[in-house]
């Protein structure tokens, strides 16, 4: 086992373990009494081809279901008899478990989380009862106004990027995947070159590290990826070009009481990270909160809107920046017409310092509170060390942020934000 300490001068200060089956260790005493082991496997729905769209998501719901050394409901059992904490998410881009729990036992319970993710039985009882469960979460998602406005969004922003797809799947593939399957894609997935175990917490960074590398010893130093990936995988890893026109596409929606407007414009995702940094402060200029140019304008003075915001999406492959409002349907010409305007004229006119200002300030504050627990802090470290192999964005983003002058963020803005070339997607009440 080799490590290396990173020195950083100011809230963080980690410690990475890099074990010779590829694992990635990643830890930092924290003195609060709590300790987080945060699990990120880079595999997500991207990952998968069409035939299999929500296989990631539907193993994530399998992974609990016991292992040769647990029992069906033993690991929750033993995790709440200690007032420990456990959860997962799965995205586009990754698959991520945690379990937060006492320092006291930390030593007993980290084991039992890495056992589960790595060492599931997907027995087939269980995989047909926990499809019923994935149906009713995709049906659930499918009667949410707000995915079905994302869905329509992101099938607008790519025509061939897996990003397009929902991380559920459609019901139609949920319904004909088979256990052996999901047992193929975990073997082949979930190895130690593509894990990135993080512990944060108030245990000495060396017993931190011992506990996590013992544990993987004891369940998956028999894991050995198989030669070919089960079945097909998507294929598709290059960035769409930018639009070029104005693609519009329209929807009834009978559920909505107020119309949905989305634009979205294709950007730089992670694997071009200097190339997000100034996409994040437009974003922070145009939405983010009530000073913003948008709310300002549009919601606060002329009404036009009950709500707008923006996000700039740094997906892995490539990254979409993404306004949406809600507001009458009589309005949306004038509402997508101004976001138009609004987006020249960041090309066109230096933004002021006190804008640039506000955006850094809010940067900074989040960042600070967003290292206040060692959950926080877990999460921040595996984030980045697991899809893109550097923790240094982790420590270092509000100065990436602070770097950015009126100049360079009007370059960008006339780069990648065309007010002539975007998607839209409309969604109007019956």
């Amino acid at each position: 086992m080799t490590s290396t300490l990173l020195q950083f001068p100011c809230l963080n200060a980690p410690k990475l373990h890099y074990l010779l089956n590829g694992l990635t260790i990643i830890v930092e005493q924290m003195p609060i009494e709590a300790v987080n082991l945060s699990l990120w496997i880079k595999v997500g729905s991207a990952v998968e081809s069409d035939a299999i769209n929500g296989m990631a998501h539907f193993l994530e719901h399998m992974i609990f279901k016991g292992t040769e050394r647990l029992a069906s409901g033993e690991f929750e059992r033993r995790i709440e008899e200690r007032g420990a904490v456990t959860n997962a998410a799965t995205s586009q881009d990754y698959t991520h478990y945690y379990i937060t729990t006492a320092p006291r036992d930390f030593a007993e319970l980290a084991p039992l989380q890495i056992d589960v993710v790595f060492n599931p039985s997907i027995p087939d009882d269980a995989f047909e009862r926990e499809r019923l469960v994935v149906l009713e979460e995709i049906r659930r998602s499918e009667d949410n106004p707000r995915r079905r406005t994302f869905r329509r969004a992101m099938e607008t922003a790519f025509y061939e990027l897996p990003y397009r797809r929902p991380v559920l799947g459609p019901e139609a593939v949920i319904t004909q995947l088979q256990p052996q399957q999901m047992r193929d894609f975990h073997s082949y997935w979930y190895q130690p070159p593509s894990i990135t175990a993080v512990a944060v917490g108030n245990l000495p960074e060396e017993e931190l590290v011992a506990i996590v590398a013992e544990a993987f010893a004891q369940v998956g130093a028999h894991i050995c990826a198989p030669l070919h990936a089960p079945g097909q995988q998507s294929s598709v890893n290059n960035p769409e070009p930018a639009f070029t026109e104005i693609v519009r596409r329209e929807f009834i929606d009978e559920s909505l009481q107020q119309a949905r407007l989305v634009m979205v414009w294709r950007v730089p995702g992670l694997n071009q990270l200097e190339q997000t940094y100034g996409l994040d402060v437009l974003a922070g200029i145009l939405g983010h909160g009530r000073t913003s140019r948008l709310v300002q304008d549009l919601r606060e003075e002329r009404g036009l809107v009950s709500s707008i915001s923006v996000s700039n999406m740094s997906n892995l492959l490539q990254g979409i920046f993404y306004i949406s409002a809600k507001c009458a349907v009589e309005n949306i010409q004038a509402v997508e017409d101004a976001i138009a305007q609004h987006i020249l004229r960041l090309q066109t006119e230096l933004i002021s310092e006190k804008e640039i200002e506000r955006v850094r300030r809010r940067v900074a504050n989040r960042f600070i509170f967003g290292n206040e627990t060692p959950s926080d802090r877990a999460g921040l470290y595996g984030y980045y060390q697991s899809l893109i192999g550097d923790l240094e964005p982790a420590f270092n983003y509000p100065e990436h942020i602070k770097a950015q002058n009126a100049t360079t963020l009007m370059q960008t803005a006339n780069q990648y934000l065309d007010p002539d070339a975007y998607g839209v997607v409309v969604m109007k009440p019956l």
